[in-house]
């Protein structure tokens, strides 16, 4: 073969290069993005005080490829721990997203989901919030987010109505209580719905004090000396499992024995390692949250796939964070599917039109409002029984009636 020959064959075969390569340029982004697979960073705060929230949201992201991929999704997920620091998760954030992840999946803690905001709001990356609370998340003009949760408003408002509900059904007569809260972001914003929300709830009790309380603590016992001072008959807490754990220890200790201790929509009386701590001391107290719907499909074959991977844990204590951190994939699964492509603002568009009827946890379709919050949430009340956690209210849901007030702390086996 000449020279000439070997260079006219170059340069038709780079023409032809240059023009399939315009050529697939010019096909929809649907065709384009057909073999490429999602890839979804997973932030939560594995290590740290947040620790056993993060490693049940954790239990939740592990189960998910295989079941969404049932639902002809394919996914490729990178597992990150922020460590309970916000700082962490900026920077493990713009880690996820120059290492080519399509979407950020997070982060349970309010505190450090803004600070992942502020990222993803930077490089036009879509950030899906599984959990997290704070109004600021949904109030700053986010364009590149959405919330499947409630925020702290709304878990409040929803929580207040609940325990309307719970007097009535229980016929108990409480005449004051007193609100004590863990003062990081989420609390915090848990306060000021309380300021805002307490006085037209028509609940007829008098709220007598807040107290605010640092979660890093040691233990609690400052605190509960000054609630005892007060002696309500109802104690209302917004607290995580660790510092809930320390709560109810002085309480014992002081000999403090409220009407209930309730919390009006915080986590913490529902996880693991709160049961396995307290035993006995950890029934009857209540809270009133969004929870997984054990009548949906998709929570049954969440629950029957976590109990596969995961034999010595109970799906009945996880499916809170399993049910909600699953479901943050499957938007963010859906929205690719829908959108065709993973570049950002048609991937986000596709996100903001989210409609999932089938879905895990209580509740309508899964939608999101122009500010990208999901306004459909509701909650149920539920109660701790023989270690478990337990749906009182509504009644259409409900497995067992609701015990108001609490048995003693002593003589409990």
């Amino acid at each position: 073969m000449s020279h000439r020959t070997r260079r006219a064959l170059t340069r038709r075969n780079v023409l032809a290069g240059a023009a399939a390569g315009t050529a697939l340029l010019a096909l929809p982004s649907t065709l384009r993005a057909q073999a490429q697979v999602l890839k979804i960073a997973v932030l939560l705060p594995r290590s740290g005080y947040l620790a056993p929230a993060g490693q049940s949201c954790h239990r939740g992201a592990l189960l998910a490829p295989k079941l969404l991929a049932g639902y002809g999704h394919k996914v490729e997920l990178v597992h990150i721990d922020i460590e309970s620091n916000p700082d962490v998760a900026r920077t493990q954030t713009e880690r996820a997203v120059n290492e080519g992840a399509h979407c950020i999946v997070g982060a349970f803690d309010s505190a450090s989901t803004l600070a992942i905001a502020q990222v993803c709001e930077q490089r036009q990356v879509p950030l899906v919030v599984h959990i997290g609370a704070a109004p600021q998340l949904t109030e700053q003009g986010y364009k590149f987010l959405v919330r499947n949760f409630p925020n702290g408003g709304m878990l409040l408002g929803n929580g207040l109505a609940l325990i309307r509900d719970l007097l009535a059904a229980t016929k108990a007569e409480p005449k004051t209580a007193a609100f004590l809260h863990a003062n990081d972001n989420f609390g915090t914003a848990q306060r000021q719905a309380m300021d805002k929300m307490f006085p037209t709830s028509n609940l007829p009790f008098k709220l007598v004090e807040s107290i605010a309380y640092d979660p890093k603590a040691q233990d609690l016992s400052v605190e509960v000396t000054k609630v005892r001072a007060l002696s309500p008959d109802l104690l209302l807490v917004v607290t995580r499992a660790a510092d809930a754990i320390k709560l109810v220890r002085d309480m014992v200790r002081q000999h403090f024995q409220p009407m209930a201790m309730i919390s009006p929509g915080s986590p913490g009386l529902y996880d693991q390692e709160f049961f396995q701590a307290l035993g006995a001391l950890a029934d009857f107290h209540i809270y009133n949250i969004p929870w997984a719907n054990p009548k949906s499909q998709m929570t049954q074959a969440l629950a029957a796939a976590f109990k596969t991977e995961q034999p010595n844990l109970r799906f009945e204590l996880e499916c809170f964070n399993v049910g909600f951190t699953f479901e943050g994939l499957l938007i963010a699964c859906d929205g690719f599917k829908r959108a065709g492509t993973s570049h950002g603002p048609e991937f986000m568009k596709a996100l903001r039109e989210t409609n999932i009827a089938d879905h895990a946890m209580i509740g309508g379709p899964i939608r999101f409002d122009e500010k990208g919050q999901n306004i459909a949430i509701p909650s149920a009340c539920l109660q701790n029984r023989d270690r478990t956690p337990t749906v009182t209210l509504p009644a259409e849901a409900a497995t067992m009636a609701p015990v108001l007030p609490m048995p003693p702390w002593q003589g409990r086996s």
